[in-house]
């Protein structure tokens, strides 16, 4: 009878160390903002929020296609599928707002890669912050995203370049290879576009250049020749307007109507690299430049790329950056593979705040569009600027 109450013990005891983990003590998180707990069969979970929907879907379609390619090479994390949740951000506050609180509210999500548009960026920054969350962009260029004086938060990094990079490119650019010494330029309010021409006029009166005004047009604007008409009163030799496809595509196919601009050189920057830019803004559209990130990705990783793009999806990328989204998705798989601790059993738990530290902590990660080294305020780009022009309906880098 002993014998048997023994053995009872002995196994009861099995049974209970089995259960907190195969023999061990149990797993206590420790992490200053949570962990997130996987089960041995179950995936590791992506969020994304992309603007996919409305006039600049490919913008965000082109990411989305960036980060289901780097899932399908990646494959597996540590032993765990992955499952990607994805957003519409659309292209505006109110849209970045209503994706990460969708997003945020779901505790099994490691990491979020998003947003597209800065104006997006802002709120979705914050709403990722406060769940605890890292929020990795692919094309958020706003200097004020990193800014710590502004609206950075901790969680918030990107793959993209900052445009205090771009706008002084496009400034060199129309200074010194166009010699302009007279330009204008139009913002759309957002983020981006404001902070873009902004850095862009200070880089060309730096350099010696006159700005004649600066001028601004609101999204869902059509009738773009009053403010054209203000404009070209002022003789600029140049016109900047780094905004977005639908009020781009207006801007650009009226400039010529405006006495005073036919003349004038165009030009606008990467929110309105796309297919659907050219074909709203039409013939107007040819010989417009366009600054953005170096697509040229003359390495490997980037050739093979666009391969599985092509197998994939039929066609060649769509807007400007889908490598951006890659890259920062594979950073994320990175820091996780770092950061993980597993079980006997293969069960993960993720430190959050670790997670964060790791991704902060990237240095000399190879990615399609160079090596990325994160600073303390999630500025992580190989940031090389290039400046195309529209020829034949299709972007062609004339400047680096």
């Amino acid at each position: 009878m002993k014998m048997t109450f023994a053995i009872m013990t002995v196994l009861l005891l099995a049974a209970i160390l089995a259960a907190c983990g195969g023999g061990g003590s149990q797993y206590e998180c420790t992490d200053a903002i949570g962990c997130v707990d996987i089960a041995p069969e179950d995936p590791i979970r992506i969020g994304y929020a992309l603007v996919l929907s409305g006039a600049n879907e490919t913008l965000g379609i082109d990411s989305q296609r960036g980060v289901e390619i780097a899932v399908d090479d990646k494959g597996q994390v540590l032993g765990h599928d992955i499952e990607l949740v994805g957003e519409d951000s659309e292209c505006a506050a109110e849209g970045g707002q209503k994706a990460l609180t969708k997003l945020a509210s779901d505790p099994s999500l490691v990491g979020i890669i998003g947003t597209n548009c800065s104006s997006a960026g802002e709120p979705a920054s914050k709403i990722a912050s406060d769940a605890g969350m890292v929020l990795i962009s692919p094309s958020n260029t706003a200097p004020s995203l990193t800014n710590p004086d502004l609206t950075w938060n901790p969680g918030y990094l990107r793959s993209c370049h900052n445009d205090n990079v771009q706008g002084a490119a496009m400034a060199e650019f129309a200074y010194n290879e166009l010699g302009v010494r007279k330009a204008a330029t139009v913002h759309d309010g957002s983020p981006y576009a404001e902070q873009l021409q902004q850095v862009f006029a200070d880089s060309f009166v730096e350099l010696g250049g006159e700005i004649t005004t600066q001028e601004a047009v609101n999204a869902g604007d059509t009738d773009m020749r009053p403010m054209l008409t203000k404009i070209a009163a002022t003789g600029p030799e140049m016109l900047y307007y780094p905004i977005f496809i639908a009020e781009g595509g207006f801007v650009t196919s009226q400039a010529r109507e405006v006495a005073g601009l036919e003349n004038a050189i165009l030009s606008g920057a990467d929110g309105m690299i796309s297919p659907d830019f050219v074909a709203a803004a039409g013939e107007a559209a040819e010989g417009m430049y366009c600054s953005g990130p170096d697509l040229a990705f003359d390495n490997p990783l980037g050739q093979a790329f666009l391969a599985a793009h092509q197998e994939k999806y039929g066609e060649d990328p769509l807007s400007a950056f889908h490598a951006h989204a890659y890259d920062g998705t594979n950073m994320l798989f990175a820091a996780i593979e770092k950061v993980a601790v597993q079980d006997d059993d293969g069960t993960l738990h993720i430190g959050r705040q670790a997670l964060r530290d790791a991704l902060y902590a990237t240095k000399d990660f190879q990615g399609i569009t160079g090596v990325l080294n994160c600073d303390q305020y999630g500025d992580c780009a190989d940031p090389l600027i290039t400046v195309n022009q529209i020829q034949g309906g299709e972007y062609v880098p004339v400047w680096t």
